[in-house]
């Protein structure tokens, strides 16, 4: 009988040439783990959902089937259940016109322009019209509050201010766009708080945030099928998940159960202390 699952993994990599080391790095794992993982010793890592997630990014980096890879674990662990059986996406055939909607949608603007022009009606001075400021996902409540404040300033009022200052009176404000937050931020100095390890398990796509008690962004980007991330901070973590049923978590090692009064429809918000 040959080599299966990790020691499957294991053949690839010496034949590849590549050091435990690299695979380490690739696999956020010290090496340990990663020769506990070639030799079938799973529970070394944790719940099954790690080792599954970490036997798939193996094969996808020494080229070996991960198809092949996940039957032999699920044969040396019956009690982790079979894998799900997931067929092609199935296109929704779009055959509505939306021709009436918007001939539907022209009659009731003209309805309330016509109630209003008749009914609440009342002369008054010409003010300028302002666009609602388009915001960033996940913005807070802070920001949100400065970026409407700026843009319902009267234009009177940013002439008054321009002249204080010995500054050109700026136009009619406009709608300000607000480019999307980036992946990455700079650290903030680390503290001597408490810290809490969290590992996140995507088993589908889920956009996640996540940043610690000292205000520093630990992760901001959509997480996909078959992605594990390793987090540490200062606790409490706060975290948002856009898509809570395509994500596992667990905390220093544990699995962790995301609670239903976190939950909004899809949408989780939590806060994850030291267990």
């Amino acid at each position: 009988m040959g080599p299966v699952g990790g020691e499957r993994l294991r053949a690839a990599r010496r034949e590849n040439d590549i050091s435990i080391g690299d695979i380490a790095k690739e696999l956020h794992l010290d090496e340990p783990k990663v020769r506990a993982l070639e030799r079938n010793e799973f529970d070394v890592l944790g719940a099954p959902v790690f080792a599954k997630g970490h036997l798939r990014k193996y094969a996808e980096l020494v080229g070996v089937s991960v198809d092949d890879v996940m039957t032999d674990y699920y044969r040396m662990n019956r009690s982790a259940g079979a894998p799900p059986v997931v067929g092609p996406k199935r296109k929704r055939t779009r055959d509505i016109s939306i021709g009436p909607w918007l001939g539907a949608g022209a009659v009731i603007i003209v309805v309330v322009a016509a109630t209003y022009l008749w009914f609440g009606y009342e002369p008054a001075e010409p003010r300028s019209e302002i666009e609602p400021a388009t915001l960033a996902p996940f913005t807070n409540s802070e920001e949100s509050a400065e970026m409407e404040d700026s843009a319902l300033l009267p234009a009177s009022d940013v002439s008054d201010a321009a002249e204080d200052i010995d500054v050109a009176p700026v136009e009619e404000p406009t709608a300000r766009q607000i480019e999307p937050a980036v992946t990455n931020q700079a650290a903030a100095p680390a503290s001597s708080g408490p810290q809490v390890e969290m590992d996140l398990v995507f088993s589908g796509d889920c956009w996640t945030e996540v940043s610690d008690a000292s205000g520093r962004r630990l992760f901001y980007d959509l997480g996909q099928a078959g992605r594990v991330v390793t987090l540490s901070g200062d606790a409490p973590l706060h975290v948002i998940l856009g898509d809570a049923a395509n994500v596992s978590i667990a905390v220093d090692g544990r699995d962790y159960t995301i609670p239903a009064s976190a939950r909004n429809g899809r949408l989780a918000r939590l806060d994850i202390n030291v267990q």
